[in-house]
């Protein structure tokens, strides 16, 4: 029997629009190993936006289409069409992660009807997600679908971080954004694990917040003198890698630089090329889509930028490891995982102007939720 559901897609035009619609799509033949999963829970994270929004002009929007099946039209300003060149004329299904239950299945699957599950890998914002049973975990009672949901992205995203740190042989960290849901989860994660951590963000009410929780090293980016805080803080903790969601701007160079002061305070001989002490950047996310501006002079030779991503890292990490994080996850779902949602909308309220402007801001301590069940 086939099933029929909606499907909220991004693509890029040569007009240099970017537009969002729901799209139908047919659900009809299975593989032995496929189920079709009603989805109940998807989360918004910015890196559904990159992909949903990606460097269009939200102030641009405008609506068009019908009330039922609305369509929101973006431009994309002229110098930032070249990152997505590759995009024109390719409709996207977006969502990297989602929860629901189990409605059809393959043959082979018959006994997974009913049950709830999580996933991943994209294409989550719709009424029906088809699946291989492999890429599905079955919830525990107990686990709503809410919870679910939220089972990949932020949780295995911090947990890497940490992985990464120490399978370099780094012994304190750096984060930026660090009020968001992952930064809360990063915190917890070295509390518990004794990892020293500096936390930067940008506001008061995010240093209470981190504070709060029990964070010993929060930086606010527009205090006046936060650079000689941030030497101070990385000189105290020894910090040598950096996981920045900013992107743009200086900060990732800022932090760079305070590495190598709290470096070179260390030394007992002069070096025209900076100390000896390896410093290491990783992007992970664009929320400042301005180039990113390295004072390299700064931060003496040994030293390396690069982009850090979940995927990469889950396939280097090898089955083990991820068994192992998966397992924490799950123990520590109410808890350390935990993650509160600010609203939930239907999936066509996700293509409401007002509502796009709400969770297109990323704030901290607003987090939405899409639950195509509700419209």
């Amino acid at each position: 029997m086939a099933l029929t559901g909606r499907e909220l897609r991004s693509s890029v035009h040569d007009d240099g629009t970017l537009r969002l619609m729901l799209e139908d799509v047919v659900m009809d033949v299975m593989a032995p190993d496929e189920i079709v999963v009603r989805v109940e829970a998807a989360p918004i994270n910015p890196s559904d936006l990159g992909l949903l929004l990606g460097p269009a002009d939200v102030a641009s929007v405008r609506t068009e289409g019908t009330s039922e099946r609305p369509l929101l039209v973006f431009d994309i300003p002229a110098p930032r069409r070249a990152s997505v060149a590759a995009r024109i004329g390719v409709s996207s299904a977006v969502g990297n992660e989602g929860a629901g239950t189990v409605v059809a299945a393959g043959e082979d699957a018959m006994d997974w009807i009913g049950r709830r599950v999580g996933m991943v890998g994209g294409g989550m914002y719709a009424d029906l997600r088809k699946i291989r049973t492999r890429e599905a975990l079955a919830l525990p009672d107990g686990v709503t679908v809410a919870q679910g949901a939220a089972l990949t992205v932020n949780p295995m995203t911090a947990l890497g971080f940490v992985e990464t740190a120490r399978a370099e042989g780094h012994t304190a960290i750096v984060h930026t954004a660090a009020a968001s849901s992952l930064g809360q989860m990063l915190q917890k994660i070295c509390a518990s694990d004794g990892v020293p951590l500096v936390n930067i963000v940008r506001s008061a009410e995010q240093v209470d917040l981190l504070r709060g929780i029990g964070a010993a090293h929060v930086l606010n980016s527009r205090d006046p003198d936060f650079r000689s805080q941030l030497v101070e803080a990385i000189s105290e903790t020894g910090a040598t890698v950096a996981f920045d969601a900013i992107g743009g701007g200086t900060l990732g160079s800022d932090i760079m630089r305070a590495m190598e002061r709290g470096a070179v305070s260390r030394m007992k001989e002069y070096s025209r090329y900076g100390s000896n002490s390896f410093k290491q950047l990783y992007t992970y996310g664009a929320l400042d889509l301005s180039p990113m501006v390295l004072d390299r002079l700064a931060f003496g030779f040994q030293w390396s930028v690069s982009g850090w991503l979940l995927t990469p890292f889950l396939q280097k990490a090898g089955a083990e490891t991820v068994a192992r994080l998966r397992k924490r996850v799950f123990d520590e779902l109410t808890t350390t995982f935990a993650t509160h949602y600010t609203r939930t909308i239907g999936l066509g309220e996700a293509l409401d102007p007002q509502l796009l402007r709400a969770y297109e801001r990323k704030a901290t301590g607003e987090k939405y939720l899409i639950n195509p069940t509700q419209d």
